[in-house]
């Protein structure tokens, strides 16, 4: 099988290997030279580190290596068996990619899209067979993280997602179908995570160290404002900003001008050296000790979270066994939010959700019905 892959960057270049190393030859583009030669390079040094670590012989390490072409030109990918673009997430910019694409590949070939959080529907439609296109939702960084979300379009043939389907899991993927709605599963349910927390320090109830601490504390890998600044400004508010305008601007996705103003100074987070963290020099903010308060931060973001969770499976955007997986294998979560949930006690969740909409009487905080009925079983 023959995959092209269009755009070099840390995901198109981990997509490639993922693909070579599973024995497909692959064929990557870019219009950038420079990054061509960074992609490759990049999975050369990659591929020798899964050598080293015993992952892959010498030989096998040498042969994934030679199956990856870089290309000069769109009209490489014409034998193509399926392409997939992982360039810059801009509606426009990829509809007309595919539609250039179109005029190239054969009537078979499966145009796929890796975007975050774009329609796929909206992105197939420019297409003249928009039966033949999906969108297939890696995680960065690719070769290492084992969830892939499928993403079918309202015109996407069955046929297409069941080879699709096939295709990523030969790769080794765990695969999880969901319906084309605004930040899929994973973007969707951990957007929590980070606006809660925002919230609690923009109302001065606690500062960052606490925050994050907080939820390290109760078995998170990351806090809240560490993640933000490990994925950047850049990309986090803007797929903050796509799901908030994406679901009519409904509040509770609402982002904050706390991270805006970061993004507008430049302030990325640890690629750029500064985000809510200074990264030039130790961090040494002191977390309070205060139980009370770690709880409550905690509480109220899970709960959160879980609310999330229970909403996607509420609106048929996923299976309740599609959203645990993609939550443990998409951002690392330790368990299920639901299992997670019913162990801390569905009710003590509605109660605390329940709690906070009295307080402030937005709709946030309004409990889902698929979680009001967990709370009676």
């Amino acid at each position: 099988m023959i995959i092209g892959i269009i755009g070099s960057g840390a995901m198109g270049a981990g997509i490639g290997q993922i693909a070579a190393m599973a024995g497909n030859e692959v064929r990557i583009f870019d219009k950038s030279k420079d990054a061509k030669i960074k992609a490759f390079h990049n999975i050369q040094d990659s591929i020798n580190k899964f050598v080293s670590k015993g992952t892959l012989t010498p030989s096998e390490g040498v042969a994934a290596l030679g199956r990856i072409h870089i290309c000069e030109k769109l009209e490489t990918m014409s034998d193509c068996d399926l392409v997939i673009e992982a360039i810059i997430e801009d509606l426009v910019i990829k509809k007309e990619l595919l539609q250039s694409l179109e005029k190239v590949v054969s009537q078979n070939c499966i145009l796929a899209s890796n975007t975050s959080s774009l329609s796929i529907t909206s992105i197939a439609a420019c297409l003249l067979k928009p039966e033949r296109c999906l969108g297939a939702h890696f995680f960065n960084p690719p070769v290492l993280m084992k969830l892939v979300e499928i993403i079918p379009a309202l015109q996407t043939n069955f046929e297409v997602i069941q080879k699709m389907s096939g295709i990523i899991e030969s790769w080794g993927k765990q695969i999880v179908l969901v319906k084309d709605t605004p930040g899929f599963i994973v973007n969707k349910v951990a957007r929590p995570f980070y606006s809660e927390a925002l919230r609690i320090l923009e109302e001065g109830i606690a500062d960052m160290a606490t925050i994050d601490f907080a939820m390290t504390k109760n078995g998170f890998k990351m806090g809240p404002f560490t993640l933000m600044d490990f994925i950047g400004h850049d990309v986090n508010y803007r797929v903050t900003e796509s799901v908030w305008k994406s679901f009519y601007y409904e509040s509770k996705y609402r982002p904050s001008l706390t991270q805006l103003r970061l993004l507008e100074a430049g302030y990325l987070g640890r690629k750029s050296g500064r985000g809510f963290y200074q990264y030039n020099e130790e961090i040494n903010q002191i977390p309070s000790d205060n139980k009370e308060l770690l709880d409550s931060i905690f509480i109220r973001i899970f709960s959160m979270l879980v609310n999330e969770a229970t909403d996607t499976i509420y609106q048929n955007i996923c299976t309740l066994e599609d959203v645990e997986v993609a939550m443990k294998l998409g951002v690392a979560y330790p368990k299920g939010l639901i299992e997670w949930g019913r162990e801390i006690g569905i009710n003590k969740i509605i109660n605390t959700l329940n709690d906070f909409y009295d307080y402030y009487h937005e709709e946030r905080y309004r409990v889902c019905p698929y979680l009001k009925n967990l709370g009676k079983i």
